[in-house]
């Protein structure tokens, strides 16, 4: 499967640093075999570009009774390889040298023991090494895989075909279609054209050239020859000089190679030129919400607000209500969600397990349902079967999110031990108005106590004509009593607003946790898609 490729051409060895990259982030993503054979390139790449690259390797390959043989003898000009006509007679490649200073690592790096040399000094094949290979279809197992390995690193691959079997479909499934990317390096010559007639010929060829079509390889060269009569020998003799003189088969050979290895990793990884991914930012808020649900937040912002409440009554309520209302526990506290010390401006957290309770099976249900869905959201563009590894990223650590959210929420500061400037004032208001009221009590308690033992009674001062201790007894307690309603109305208030605090703390702290245990790891894998696919668009370039 081909990508859209950029518009410019990238050196050969950018590309090969691309492949390898993209065979890399595809470990364990893609199917083994395909990156195995991307990072097989590399190294090949690498190895034969560190020998001769003054020599072209040039093959002939063929299936038996195709005269490639008898072709190698000729253009060698000499009869080097043994020539059969029913039967396989080329066991092991052979090499013909012309000016082989140089060359013997490369051949052995290709593990061609047999080689014939053809001289040295000016001639126009200088730097060509032509080997003849085994047939492709021999019988002979280790034949055929001492073709598949040559065909695999030779720098140019001529096929040579004959008029009975050029149109068979092992030749162009196992060795011809795969070849789509290197016409650049492949030649196909149709031999024995001598057994056709006259008119034959250029329907054959014609046919010939109509099947590499269909296989990728148009526009490779097809030539006709006969080694009984010379025909065609002349035209791949000079097409051969012309890509030796070049010295660049080699590279040629290497970057469609490189471009084929990249075209299959976009195979496996289903790339197609539409293939693209969004942003995963606009999938934090869902994700938070279904967290903060299972993690208790909406009982821990209500907890806030009635401890708020709760604290404050304790410090501007009623004196006696205030007494009473130390039997009733902290909503927070509850929770195990109070800070170690209330004395500082900033709550000081003990980390460790809350008390809220366990997610119900709903909520479970819910999140689960959330994270899948997160999980296909943040694989919206990528293929399969990269998507999958993306969605399973999403869901990789949701065995450690119960725990993690629990200690998110015990850890979070939610702003409740700082107290207000105002209870202090109102606290010692209350305790004014409650000695006031209580003063006036011992008043008329004394006043009862003289009448009760027939003393002489004193008249009691008056406001109008309410006594002064009634009206400190009535004063005191009534206005207690309105200071600790209006205090409770301005404490509601306040534990909203703390609530509303506490609740944009706990949904920082948990959308954390959302983003670090469930956007990070999908985030990861889909960056790393990104950059395979950059990888294997420059490899492809």
């Amino acid at each position: 499967m081909k990508i859209l490729r950029r518009g410019r051409e990238v050196p050969l060895e950018d590309r090969l640093k691309a492949l390898g990259s993209a065979a890399d982030l595809a470990e364990g993503r893609l199917d083994g075999s395909v990156v195995a054979e991307a990072r097989k390139v590399v190294s090949r790449a690498g190895m034969r570009g560190s020998l001769s690259v003054d020599h072209t390797v040039v093959a002939l390959a063929g299936a038996t009774g195709s005269g490639k043989s008898s072709l190698f003898n000729m253009v060698a000009g000499s009869s080097l390889a043994p020539v059969g006509v029913t039967r396989p007679t080329t066991s092991k490649a052979r090499a013909a040298l012309w000016d082989p200073d140089g060359s013997g690592p490369l051949l052995d790096w290709l593990d061609v023991p047999r080689r014939h040399s053809m001289g040295s000094g000016d001639n126009p094949l200088s730097g060509l090494i032509l080997l003849d290979l085994p047939d492709h279809d021999s019988i002979e197992l280790s034949h055929r895989q001492e073709v598949d390995r040559l065909v695999a690193v030779v720098d140019l691959l001529v096929w040579v075909l004959d008029p009975q079997k050029y149109a068979d479909a092992a030749i162009h499934d196992r060795y011809l279609r795969p070849l789509a990317r290197h016409k650049d390096v492949t030649v196909i010559v149709l031999n024995q054209i001598d057994r056709l007639p006259d008119q034959a010929i250029k329907r054959c060829l014609d046919d010939l050239a109509r099947l590499l079509a269909q296989d990728g390889l148009d526009g490779v060269p097809v030539l006709g020859t006969s080694t009984r009569t010379g025909l065609g020998l002349t035209e791949l003799r000079g097409m051969l000089t012309q890509k030796v003189a070049r010295r660049r088969a080699w590279s040629a050979r290497l970057s469609a190679d490189v471009a084929t290895a990249a075209d299959t990793l976009a195979a496996a990884a289903n790339l197609t030129p539409r293939s693209g991914t969004d942003s995963v930012d606009r999938l934090t808020k869902p994700l938070a919400d279904a967290l903060a649900q299972a993690a208790g937040v909406p009982l821990v912002v209500e907890a806030v607000a009635k401890a708020h409440r709760h604290r404050a009554i304790m410090a501007t309520g009623w004196p006696i209500t205030r007494w009473l209302r130390k039997f009733r526990p902290d909503p927070l506290r509850r929770f195990h969600l109070t800070p170690t010390s209330g004395s500082s401006p900033n709550d000081v957290w003990v980390a460790g397990r809350s008390s809220l309770p366990s997610p119900t099976a709903v909520q479970r249900s819910q999140l689960d349902t959330a994270i899948r869905q997160i999980g296909s959201d943040v694989a919206t563009g990528v293929p399969e079967p990269w998507a999958a590894v993306v969605r399973h990223a999403a869901r990789s650590r949701t065995d450690d999110l119960a725990d993690t959210l629990d200690q998110a929420v015990a850890t979070t500061s939610l702003g409740v031990s700082k107290r207000p400037h105002w209870w202090r004032a109102v606290g010692l208001l209350q305790w004014l108005l409650f000695a006031i009221m209580i003063a006036g009590a011992l008043w008329l308690l004394a006043y009862f106590g003289l009448s009760y033992l027939q003393l002489p009674e004193a008249s009691a001062p008056t406001i109008g004509r309410l006594p002064w201790p009634t009206a400190l007894l009535l004063g005191g307690a009534i206005t207690g009593l309105l200071v600790a309603l209006l205090s409770r109305l301005a404490a509601w208030l306040g534990g909203r607003h703390r609530a509303h605090k506490a609740n944009k703390a706990l949904q920082s702290s948990v959308t954390e946790v959302g983003e670090r245990l469930v956007l990070t790891p999908a985030q990861e894998e889909l960056t790393r898609f990104q950059n395979f696919t950059e990888a294997i668009k420059t490899a492809s370039s």
